[in-house]
């Protein structure tokens, strides 16, 4: 319970603790505490409100039977709190929750236990499936390089090959003046000129 007592700008909150110990709390208002009574106040002469002493009775009767009531179902709360904790603590509850507890136990184990196992097949499927796509990458990389070689080899023929058969036309010591008579018995004019399409549009006489 709580009452406001209100004055010159200053009200103050009285706090009914339940143990009837009475809290005061200052709060201030608008005005500060140094301001001067209002005009309209000046001279004013607070009276308080009349109280009914037949009502003051029934309130106070009320509220002590609102302690009465309050306190007593306090305490059946109270005694009902510590009469569950001691059956859960050393009664049959215990018991029960000590077996329900082994029982949760044991089948989260064989939980576990299941559940360990399915880990490990697929782990053991999954290594599996790595292996043999590591060993058949391994495979077609060797395959790869094998016909990478063979094909350098291929080029490396066809090159010799190309070679020697240039070399039946190269110029030596033996055939100098064989190729010297033949260049001059048929002589070549390469100052010419071709179109677009590569034929040759025009071609000057050998002097």
């Amino acid at each position: 319970m709580f009452q406001v007592i209100g004055g010159r700008g200053v009200q103050v909150t009285r706090l009914l603790a339940p143990g009837r110990a009475v809290l005061v709390e200052a709060v201030r208002g608008r005005k500060s505490r140094t301001d001067t009574v209002a005009k309209s106040k000046q001279g004013r002469i607070k009276v308080p409100p009349p109280v009914d002493p037949t009502e003051m009775v029934v309130l106070k009767e009320r509220y002590a039977e609102y302690e009465m009531i309050t306190r007593a179902l306090r305490l059946e709360f109270k005694e009902e709190v510590l009469r569950k904790k001691y059956e859960e603590e050393t009664g049959s509850m215990a018991e029960e929750r000590s077996r329900q507890e082994a029982e949760e136990h044991r089948a989260l184990m064989a939980f576990n236990d299941q559940e360990n196992l399915r880990m490990l097949q697929q782990r053991v499927v999954r290594i599996q499936m790595e292996k043999e796509e590591a060993e058949n990458k391994q495979v077609e990389a060797a395959i790869e390089r094998e016909l990478q070689q063979q094909e350098f080899i291929k080029e490396k023929e066809r090159e010799i090959l190309k070679l020697q058969e240039d070399a039946k036309n190269f110029i030596t010591l033996e055939n100098l003046d064989q190729r010297i008579e033949e260049a001059l018995d048929s002589p070549k004019n390469y100052n010419f000129a071709v179109d677009k399409e590569g034929r040759v549009v025009k071609q000057t006489m050998l002097q």
